[in-house]
């Protein structure tokens, strides 16, 4: 396979992708130099404005440099990805000459290079295009926010690592942004850190994230042993000379795989790593679309389906992704059915349609994976917007119960949230219903009924618990006290514009080809793009009827149902309500093992007994040692003299007997 290497002084457009990463780095730097500055003028936003424009010439250059590429290298299986200043590593010099040799450490060489190829365009446009409508959108939610400096600096950071992970030619690299959208991660969910569940669920999804990517380490170092090589083309490139591995077959393949897939499943939220994600709602809210909706929670999918080649090879690895993924999907959306916070809705949402994505790159889908990601980037970004939006009209209330009847008081929040439930629910026309398509489509063909039975099951539940928060929140009565709803206003054009532009790309983001435009990047010369089954489109578009339908049923006709549904399936209903029972689990081994288990046996058996024990012990020997030779020493010239005599007559008669 042939490859394209531009370097800056042979093409200045080598120099676009540097531009579109350090932009959000330059916006993170003045506003840490002078921020103290700008926050002296309270009614000065001027630190939103430096974030905004910093992403927003991000993403016109990303638009720009992604335009000439596909037009110079095209798209499809015959594109080819653009490899920038990727530098000689033959000699040092050659290195130094272009200032991008980042690690050399005996035969460990790393350089500091930035592949652009479809799949990354995809990507950057992803974060840079939804992320830009995020920052504006923060102008108008956090404006009377004191540290409003400090939150868009963290913005602007958190843009640049993940353009640095989307956008690192190695695994190193990409590893450097990985833990960077982890650090970025807690200090965003923790931002309002004097509130004791803010600074709480930041430290967990930091402490969980460093589980998963203990996987990722392992991984690496694994393919350095294994291939001498960390650089993702060149992975790539190796994985056609590897023999296929079957299920029950454990090689180099499978074993890289799942170590890769354990961090993969820590960022992206999936069982048993996905107990962080919903209770990083406690940031603010333009955080939550940002981390949720395009940002964090993708790149494990973009991990799975950049490293494709690989994952090819192992049926078990395959199967794994799959059924972990499926598993993840329909548990989230049944926990989903029984929420009340409206950001605790899209939370779980987010965890199933991210188990939706891993689903389609198990059974070999890795372009329309990416595709349902692109999508989802849309739609939930505008729900959790929108959500933010119905927040600040209710000032500050999250609970679905004390809302109701909002419609006809936030129009243009009631507006682009009903396309951003019907997107999420596959109703025709709309971004949900092509990429969902065309993951169940893979499945059948695929002949996994299985699981495309689980994912038209999740289907359903999605688009039930999506019409359940749109009609909870605007249909039927108000039900908070008079106050709130004396003070229920509509947001400001800061934050509609961003819901309108998001609800416009809703209808316009399925026509986009995805599949075929990351076809070269992700390998997958057997995509499949046949005719559906003539049953298939009045199932998938039934399924989102028939959630639809139910909830309007449950919500809007008969609003006594869903308690005597919750009390006809008590256990069921418990089960959902405690998240299936994953945090009870790890709170209790947190206590009992963790805890418990330091106190009784590393502090009083090890630290106690054992180390200060064998330290006490010494000193009690050396104490009864020197007790016992004292009387040795005592002053008395002839006891000296005695025993200087002893010591001659017995070096003598060594001398005189020894052979």
């Amino acid at each position: 396979m042939s490859q394209i290497l531009l370097r800056l002084s042979e093409n200045p457009l080598a120099i676009v992708p540097w531009l579109i990463l350090l932009l959000p780095l330059a916006g993170f730097t003045v506003l840490c130099l002078f921020g103290d500055a700008m926050k002296r003028d309270k009614e000065e936003n001027g630190a939103g404005y430096i974030a905004c424009a910093t992403i927003l010439g991000s993403f016109a250059l990303a638009v720009f440099v992604v335009t000439r590429l596909f037009a110079s290298a095209g798209v499809g299986p015959h594109g080819e990805g653009l490899r920038f200043f990727q530098p000689s590593l033959g000699r040092p010099d050659d290195a130094l000459s272009t200032g991008l040799l980042w690690i050399d450490a005996g035969g460990f060489q790393i350089p500091f290079s930035l592949l652009l190829d479809p799949l990354s365009a995809v990507m950057i446009l992803t974060i840079t295009g939804v992320g830009s409508l995020i920052h504006i959108y923060s102008l108008g939610y956090m404006s009377h926010d004191p540290e409003r400096v400090r939150y868009f600096s963290y913005l602007n950071l958190f843009s640049f690592f993940m353009l640095l992970l989307v956008l690192g030619g190695n695994l190193p690299l990409l590893f450097v942004g990985w833990e960077g959208v982890g650090l970025c991660s807690y200090l965003l969910i923790g931002f309002w850190f004097k509130k004791k569940s803010a600074s709480d669920a930041g430290k967990k999804a930091f402490i969980v994230n460093r589980i998963g990517d203990a996987g990722l380490i392992l991984g690496m170092a694994l393919a350095w042993h294994a291939f001498g090589t960390l650089d993702l083309f060149e992975l790539a490139e190796i994985a056609k000379n590897l023999p296929y591995e079957p299920v029950g077959q454990a090689g180099i393949a499978t074993a890289l795989c799942l170590l890769l897939f354990v961090g993969a499943c820590g960022k992206s939220a999936q069982i048993p790593l996905h107990v962080w994600l919903p209770d990083a709602m406690e940031g603010p809210t333009p955080v939550s679309a940002l981390i949720h909706a395009a940002t964090m929670v993708t790149a494990g999918v973009y991990l799975v389906a950049r490293l494709a080649p690989l994952y090819r090879l192992s049926e078990g690895a395959m199967l794994t992704v799959a059924w972990i993924g499926a598993a993840t999907a329909v548990m989230a959306a049944t926990v989903a059915l029984v929420q009340t916070d409206i950001k605790k809705v899209l939370a779980y949402s987010t965890v199933s349609q991210l188990g939706y994505m891993f689903l389609a790159c198990g059974i070999g889908a890795f372009g329309v994976g990416v595709f349902h990601l692109f999508t989802h980037a849309f739609f939930k970004a505008l729900l959790f917007l929108g959500s933010g939006s119905v927040i600040h009209a209710m000032s500050g209330e999250q609970d679905m119960r004390k809302m109701g009847g909002l419609r006809s008081k936030i129009p243009w929040t009631f507006a682009t949230f009903t396309i951003g439930t019907a997107a999420i629910a596959g109703v025709p026309f709309l971004a949900g219903l092509y990429s969902k398509d065309e993951i169940l489509l893979n499945a059948v063909v695929r002949e996994r009924l299985p699981l495309f039975a689980i994912g038209l099951f999740t289907a359903v539940l999605t688009a039930f618990y999506m019409s359940r928060a749109l009609f909870m929140t605007f249909f039927g009565h108000f039900r908070g006290d008079h106050e709130a709803e004396h003070h229920v206003h509509e947001s400001p054009w800061s934050m509609l514009f961003p819901l309108v532009a998001l609800a416009i790309g809703c209808f316009v983001v399925g026509q986009i080809h995805i599949p075929e435009i990351v076809h070269f990047a992700v390998r997958s010369p057997d995509e499949l793009h046949s005719q559906h089954p003539v049953w298939f489109t009045p199932v998938v578009i039934a399924s989102a009827l028939v959630g639809i339908l139910g909830a309007f049923y449950f919500y809007i006709v008969y609003t006594a149902g869903p308690a005597k549904v919750a009390a006809a399936f008590k256990p069921l209903h418990r089960l959902f309500e405690e998240k299936w029972g994953f945090d009870l689990a790890y709170n209790a081994f947190a206590s009992k093992v963790v805890v418990a288990g330091s106190t009784s046996v590393l502090w009083k058996v090890v630290d106690a007994r054992m180390i200060d024990g064998l330290v006490n012990g010494s000193g009690a020997l050396a104490a009864s040692l020197g007790q016992s030779t004292r009387s040795l020493q005592r002053g008395f010239a002839r006891a000296y003299a005695l025993v200087t005599l002893g010591g001659a007559v017995a070096l003598i008669g060594y001398l005189l007997w020894r052979p």
